[in-house]
C-alpha cells in the first residue's frame, strides 16, 4: 500500500526564497501551498539569512513535509552575488535537514525537463504546465512557481534518488 508523501520544494534566493508544498500518491500530484520568504534588503547579510531561516523554519513546521528538494545554484558572472546566493542556499538546505528531512538537489535544467519536457524554457511555460499538472495550484510570482516545479521534479525522481542514496551509503 502506498502512502501519501508531502514534499517541499525550495527555490533559494537572498531577496526572496520561494517554497512550494505538494503531495504525491503514486503518479498523482496535489497542490498544498506555496509562497515566498523575503528578507529585508536594508539589513546586514547575517540578519537577512536569519530572516530566511526563521521564515523557512515556520513553513516546514506548519506544513510538516516528509522530504525536501532544493534547486542547485548556478554560477553567474558576479562572484559576490554567487556567494550570497550560496549562503541563502545553505539556509534552504539546513532548515529541512535540521527538521530531519532528507534533502535532494536538482539542477535548474533537470527541473525544467521534469515539468515542461525540455531543459530550457521560459517561466511562462513552467507556469502553464503547473496549472495543467495541478489545476488547483496557486502561486504568486516566479519564486513560488519555481519552488513548486522543484517539488514536482523531486516527486518524479524520488525513487531513483532513494536508490542512489542507498547505493552510496
Amino acid at each position: 500500500m502506498q502512502n501519501t508523501v508531502r514534499i517541499i520544494g525550495i527555490d533559494p534566493g537572498l531577496r526572496r526564497t520561494g517554497w512550494g508544498v505538494i503531495e504525491t500518491l503514486g503518479n498523482s500530484l496535489r497542490f498544498v501551498a506555496s509562497g515566498t520568504v523575503q528578507s529585508d534588503g536594508d539589513m546586514d547579510l547575517a540578519s537577512r539569512l536569519c530572516q530566511l531561516h526563521d521564515g523557512l523554519a515556520e513553513v516546514v513546521h506548519s506544513y510538516q513535509p516528509h522530504e525536501a528538494a532544493v534547486e542547485q545554484t548556478f554560477v553567474n558572472k558576479d562572484a559576490v552575488a554567487t556567494l550570497k546566493l550560496g549562503q541563502a542556499r545553505g539556509i534552504a538546505m539546513l532548515v529541512p535537514a535540521r527538521a530531519g528531512l532528507p534533502v535532494s538537489e536538482y539542477a535548474p535544467n533537470a527541473v525544467k525537463k521534469s515539468v515542461i519536457g525540455v531543459g530550457h524554457g521560459e517561466k511562462q511555460q513552467i507556469h502553464m504546465m503547473l496549472k495543467i499538472l495541478m489545476p488547483k495550484a496557486e502561486f504568486k510570482g516566479n519564486d513560488a512557481a519555481d519552488a513548486l516545479a522543484i517539488a514536482i521534479c523531486h516527486a518524479h525522481n524520488r525513487g531513483g534518488d532513494r536508490m542512489r542514496r542507498a547505493l552510496a551509503g
